[in-house]
């Protein structure tokens, strides 16, 4: 089984753009989705970047530009292609937002298309719990950056499908990444790991236990960790962390609670890469 022959994507940021790029590389029309035509603009710009990069380093068969041929930006969701086989939201990481643009896509797309969320911690039994069918819904949690991260977590709701689970971990597959199948609990299995982790660095590093560049080493050399939790903290942004800790300090308790310097950080505008400055210097 290969990928969908067209995908929707609601969304085109940083994982919105990753994830559109992959499958247009695999030979899915991809329809990219933002809040309006300038924004469309700049994640064709995205993903086009991308595609780029990924020629550079000997990743595409085919050239950059052949591939964003299959790729369509749209700044209304109602022009998303009925035909979809696959829509795919990767909006910020509220959870009003989200249930907003998975209805509104409900509505357009067919009775035969999956609809999945690319949320890092919120719950899917409650976002599915807003569609006319809850059924085709689940989770893809993809990984940043996402064209070389080999991961996908799939992650089920009680009124999921099992056929959706199974189409969906065979479009992962085809992609050529590994799939996980997760329970939906807060934090599924990777953010609620990878949080706590990222959290009791962000407080060695607040009680002067070791520098940030200390720390992160210790974890790639010590325990071959690819990227030190500070250094992924600031790869995801300070600002979604925090979030995502908040969340699951609501639901999972004390453990989770977020430092007081990740919190003044976020206050202060250093998000990571995307703002030049987290935990280490981008520019």
């Amino acid at each position: 089984m290969g990928v969908p022959g067209s995908v929707g994507v609601i969304g085109g940021g940083r994982m919105g753009a990753g994830i559109a790029q992959v499958f247009a590389t695999h030979g899915a029309a991809v329809s990219v989705v933002e809040s309006d035509e300038s924004a469309a603009v700049a994640a064709r710009e995205r993903i086009a970047e991308g595609l780029a990069k990924a020629a550079e380093r000997g990743k595409l068969s085919r050239q950059p530009d052949v591939i964003l041929e299959r790729v369509t930006v749209l700044g209304d969701l109602t022009r998303l292609p009925a035909e979809a086989e696959l829509v795919v939201e990767a909006v910020p990481e509220r959870v009003e937002l989200k249930i907003d643009v998975l209805t509104r896509a409900e509505s357009v797309v067919s009775d035969h298309a999956v609809l999945a969320s690319n949320t890092s911690s919120l719950s899917i039994t409650e976002l599915g719990a807003a569609l006319r069918e809850p059924r085709r819904f689940l989770g893809m949690h993809f990984f940043n950056p996402v064209p070389p991260s080999k991961l996908v977590e799939v992650v089920t709701a009680p009124q999921t499908d099992e056929t959706v689970t199974r189409r969906v971990r065979d479009w992962v597959r085809a992609l050529g990444k590994t799939d996980v199948v997760v329970r939906d609990s807060p934090g599924f299995a990777t953010s609620r790991l990878g949080v706590l982790l990222g959290l009791e660095a962000i407080r060695m590093l607040e009680e002067g236990v070791a520098d940030a560049e200390a720390i992160d080493n210790a974890m790639e050399l010590g325990y071959r960790h690819p990227m030190g939790p500070l250094r992924s903290t600031d790869l995801v942004g300070l600002d979604v962390r925090l979030a995502i800790a908040e969340y699951l300090h609501s639901t999972l308790g004390e453990r989770f609670a977020p430092p007081r310097l990740l919190r003044d950080k976020v206050a202060a505008g250093e998000l990571g890469r995307k703002t030049g400055r987290g935990f280490f210097e981008w520019r």
